[in-house]
Order: C-alpha cells, then sequence, then structure tokens
C-alpha cells in the first residue's frame, strides 16, 4: 500500500471573508506558471497551488533543442524559476514530481501521488486549472532496448545529453518527423557534427506550409549534409538501426521521435469533463470547462480558429502564456473573451527561416474556400543596400471577400516581422488589398520603398479588381494541355536560371512587335518571379489577347516541381 502523503483540507464553502481560496492549477511551464504568478498579482491572500508531473515547473522547453549542440551552453539557462523562488517572491506552493491522479468533482479535491515516493494525498480546491500539456506521440514497434527519445522536458533533453555521450563522434543518429521538433533537433544534432537522417512520413516538411514553400527547406537541409527522407514510414526500430517500410534500413545509434503530440487529457476526460472534436478539453471563451470551477488552458484545451471558428489544437508557447494570463483574470476579477487563435509560428531550420500564420492553401481548398493565391519573391531589404536576400512569400487570400486567410513567408533574414505585420493585419480583419496602403517603417538596410507586405497588397489589389489574372504552378500543365500557350519575357541573361520546357521566350520589350503570333490564343506569360509577367499581361490585355500571369514567376513553378521530384509525386495537378 502506498504511503500517504500529509493531507492538506479540501476547500470549505466559506466566504473570502473567513477564509481564503484555494485554487490549484496541474501542469507548470508556460501556462501553469503564467497562470500561477498573474493570479497572485491579483491576489495575494489566496492560496496558489501548482503540481508539475516534471522535476522542474518552469522551463524553456522552446530552447530544449539547441542545448543539444551547444548554442545554449549552460543548462542552466534553461531553468527559469524553481520552487523556492516561486515561494520567496510569489508565495506560489510549487511541488514538482508530483503528478494529479484523478479529479472528483463533487467533492472539488484532486488526488496527488508523489512520484519520488508514490505516496498519495488528496488536495481541495475551489478552482482548478489544467495545464498539462501534450505527450509526444512514441513510435511503434520500436524494440524494448531501442536507443529511442522524446523532447518535451528538461529531464528528456538530460536523457538525450546521456545517450549522447555513447554516441561516437560523426556517428548516426535518425530524427522521426518534420515538424517544428524534429527540424531543431536535426539542424543541432547536425551541429554537434553528427550523420542525421530525418525521416518524414509526409510528402514534405512543415505541415503548416505548402509544398512549394516547403521545398527549399529539405533542399538547404540536403545541402548542409542532412539526409532528408520524405514519404518514409518507420516499420520498426531495433537496437541499432530504423527499418523503413519500403526496405530501406539506417543504422542509429539514437533515434528522437518528433512525430507530433497528443493533447493530456485523459485526467479531464476520467473527470468527465466534455472533450472537443480536436481531442483537446472543450472551453469556452474564458477558458471555463464544462464544470465551470475547472479551467483548461495550453496544450491540452482545443482553441477557436480564427478563420472559421471550428475546434481546433495550436500547441504554441505564446498562446500558453496569454491564455495562462487571461485565466486569473476570469478567475480573480472576471476578464473579456479569448481571441480565436491564428497559429502564428516560426522555425530556424540551419539558417533558414520559415514562418506560416492561419490556413495553407491546401487546408483552405479541402474547407472548400474558393481561394486566390499569390506569390512572391521580393528582398528582404533594398536591394542595392548591402546585404539583402530574397524571400519566398505566399498570401491565400478569400476570393469572395478579400479576407487574408493565411500567409507563409521563407528566408534567411526578414521573415519574422512580415509574418508578424500580417498575423496583426488578420488580427484586426484587414482585407489583403489593405497590405497596400500600410505604411510601414523604411530604411534601405530594413526595408524598401515599397515593403514586400505592401507589394502582397498591390497584388492583391489588382487581383480583386480583375485588372490580374493569374494560374498557379500547377495549374500550367493543365493550361497547356487545353491548348494556351507558354511566353517567358524575362530578359536574356536570367534564362541561364533556367527554362520552363516548351516556353517561347519573348522579352517585354519584344512583344508589341511580335504578340500576333499568338493571336486566338490563351496565353500564359511567366517571368522570373511576376513583376515582369504583369507588366506583359497588362500589356497583351490591352491589345486584345486572352492573357494569364504565372504566379510567382519562375522561381515558385520551379520550387512547386522540386517539391514533387522530391516526395517522387506526379508533377501534373
Amino acid at each position: 500500500m502506498s504511503p500517504a502523503l500529509p493531507e492538506r483540507p479540501a476547500a470549505t464553502v466559506e466566504s473570502p471573508a473567513t477564509a481564503p481560496r484555494t485554487t490549484v492549477i496541474i501542469g507548470g511551464v508556460a501556462g501553469g506558471m503564467s497562470a500561477a504568478t498573474r493570479l497572485r498579482r491579483l491576489d495575494e491572500e489566496r492560496e496558489i497551488i501548482v503540481l508539475e508531473r516534471s522535476s522542474e515547473v518552469s522551463f524553456a522547453n522552446c530552447g530544449l533543442p539547441y542545448h543539444v549542440s551547444g548554442v545554449i551552453a549552460d543548462r542552466e539557462a534553461l531553468s527559469l524559476q524553481s520552487p523556492e523562488r516561486l515561494a520567496a517572491r510569489f508565495r506560489i506552493d510549487a511541488r514538482v514530481r508530483h503528478e494529479a491522479v484523478a479529479i472528483d468533482r463533487a467533492a472539488k479535491t484532486v488526488m496527488v501521488r508523489r512520484l519520488d515516493d508514490d505516496a498519495t494525498a488528496e488536495i481541495g480546491y475551489d478552482e482548478l486549472v489544467l495545464s498539462p500539456g501534450a505527450a509526444p506521440r512514441r513510435l511503434a514497434n520500436a524494440a524494448a532496448d531501442a536507443p529511442v527519445r522524446t523532447l518535451r522536458t528538461l529531464d528528456d533533453l538530460d536523457r538525450i545529453m546521456a545517450d549522447l555521450d555513447d554516441v561516437p563522434p560523426a556517428g548516426p543518429v535518425v530524427v522521426v518527423g518534420g515538424g517544428f521538433i524534429g527540424i531543431e533537433m536535426a539542424d543541432n544534432l547536425h551541429r554537434r557534427g553528427l550523420d542525421v537522417t530525418l525521416v518524414q512520413r509526409g510528402t514534405h516538411l512543415l505541415a503548416e506550409l505548402d509544398e512549394e514553400m516547403a521545398s527549399p527547406i529539405a533542399d538547404h537541409l540536403l545541402g548542409l549534409g542532412v539526409d532528408v527522407r520524405l514519404g518514409g514510414v518507420v516499420a520498426a526500430v531495433g537496437v541499432d538501426h530504423v527499418l523503413l517500410d519500403d526496405g530501406g534500413r539506417l543504422p542509429a545509434a539514437l533515434v528522437i521521435a518528433a512525430i507530433g503530440v497528443t493533447p493530456e487529457a485523459s485526467l479531464a476526460a476520467d473527470a468527465g469533463l466534455e472533450l472537443g472534436a480536436s481531442g483537446g478539453i472543450a472551453v469556452d471563451a474564458f477558458h471555463r470547462t464544462s464544470d465551470p470551477s475547472i479551467f483548461a488552458i495550453g496544450d491540452a484545451a482545443e482553441k477557436r480558429d480564427a478563420i472559421d471558428g471550428s475546434g481546433t489544437l495550436a500547441t504554441l508557447a505564446g498562446l500558453a502564456n496569454r491564455h495562462g494570463r487571461a485565466v486569473a483574470d476570469a478567475i480573480a476579477r472576471g476578464a473579456t473573451p479569448a481571441r480565436p487563435a491564428l497559429g502564428t509560428s516560426i522555425v530556424d531550420a540551419a539558417g533558414l527561416t520559415a514562418a506560416s500564420v492561419g490556413w495553407s492553401e491546401r487546408v483552405a481548398r479541402r474547407r472548400g474556400r474558393e481561394v486566390r493565391v499569390i506569390h512572391t519573391h521580393p528582398f528582404s531589404h533594398a536591394s542595392y543596400y548591402p546585404g539583402a536576400v530574397p524571400l519566398s512569400m505566399k498570401l491565400v487570400v478569400d476570393a469572395h471577400d478579400d479576407r487574408i486567410l493565411g500567409a507563409q513567408v521563407v528566408g534567411t533574414d526578414g521573415v519574422d516581422k512580415r509574418i508578424d505585420v500580417i498575423a496583426t493585419a488578420m488580427s484586426v480583419g484587414l482585407a489583403a488589398s489593405a497590405l497596400a496602403d500600410l505604411e510601414l517603417a523604411y530604411a534601405p538596410q530594413y526595408g524598401s520603398a515599397k515593403d514586400p507586405i505592401n507589394m502582397l497588397g498591390y497584388v492583391a489589389r489588382n487581383l480583386a479588381s480583375g485588372e490580374d489574372r493569374v494560374i498557379q504552378w500547377h495549374e500550367l500543365d493543365r493550361e497547356v494541355a487545353a491548348g494556351a500557350v507558354l511566353v517567358d519575357v524575362r530578359a536574356e541573361a536570367q534564362l541561364a536560371e533556367g527554362r520552363i520546357p516548351g516556353a517561347h521566350w519573348i522579352p517585354v520589350e519584344s512583344l508589341r512587335e511580335r504578340h500576333a503570333e499568338f493571336t486566338g490564343r490563351r496565353i500564359v506569360v511567366q517571368c522570373r518571379v511576376g513583376q515582369g509577367a504583369h507588366t506583359a499581361a497588362r500589356l497583351l490585355s490591352e491589345l486584345g489577347h486572352d492573357v494569364v500571369n504565372l504566379d510567382g514567376g519562375y522561381l515558385t513553378w520551379r520550387d512547386g516541381r522540386r517539391a514533387r521530384a522530391l516526395a517522387e509525386l506526379p508533377l501534373a495537378a
């Protein structure tokens, strides 16, 4: 029989005038600790108890992969608060290695097990906040002694670092999963000097992106020496290898499983709380569950999608922190309803940055939206100022009302501020065309007089007004098969970068003299990035031709075709 912890009395129904209220928070880190510290700032008398299953109650989980390579050299820098410091500064009773195992809603108690000695006790609450996070998915068919690790906590990091001590220099490591954690771990293990293979079940890395936006990331990793396997399914994991379903055998002294997470909702479900369609804990706009005394935040709680209001999971630290603060306000003094989640995210893929917000084109079409899609390839700042680097940008727009549905940006500089501007525009309901009118800071070392954000707005406005008509890279083959003629209007010096098979090369400057060659045929014009082709399309349209622009030009078409080749998919749409 388990030893018993010293019991704390269950919360009574006495008024706050005679007894302070007790709030129990299950789970620390971003959401739980934000709730606890904000609650203390609002209520000095309240008893606040935080139960954390791991050995650290507050740590920088987004920084964990960077200790693997030594980018963050000091492991202790990742530990943000200790129970002792929380007690001294905030009078918060933070208990690490304490696991909540059951909730008695009628009695308003939580059964807690102390992991060091398996002792148990009940703790009473007036309000209960669930912030248990999300659990990493496990690889199936792994041998019991296979060297498989996941990364969620500092305890996980410590185990990985201990394992790496036994991996020889340049030894083989397999990372399974091409999302944020998978890419960051592949990058940092490669920086450590190891031979890294990244296996992704899907047809491209980073599911938040569309395929043509993700292909440069795969190529970047391949160029650095990371072996990227797209469409790879792990069939089994042995003590020294990973077996793929196509028969491929990858040597592995260590395997990192980064195949996604599932909300830690079992405690809530066992207590009879309602779950959402996404599998997360269902909450209202004030983070209340189906029990008004119990709240849920963070990765375990279902969010409301900002685009269509559906239930969704968004496992992001920014949302967890914001919702932790909001739930404290709701408990202590009432609060405004939570804003829905846009899912704004960013990741460093070994020096190449990828960011997204809202829906991808793939998601929008799957959900039945008619969309306009815009690709641009501007420089991060004025091209004449040293250090300018190219960006790839994509905007997904509702074709009926010009609403921004989502955006993606990939590049080495300037990615973060562009995605943040678009996220802000979406949060206040700006139309895509209105991006043209934003007044943004400009000096040549920081941007352009026509900022890349403004340029997206100009293109969106042209499309909304009907001034320009475009097709997407994956629609080109169908257009040509239907009889359209493809005209490449780039300057001769740009042709060395590559050509689309079957294109007729006629520079913009020669179109007036030669346009009659295509009388009666639909014309698709293309340049390098779409801007010169817009000029050509306007000219040909004025001359009476049926003309469309290949959106994003040669660069977007190249990246899309490369994505299909990497995944060994058919090149036609």
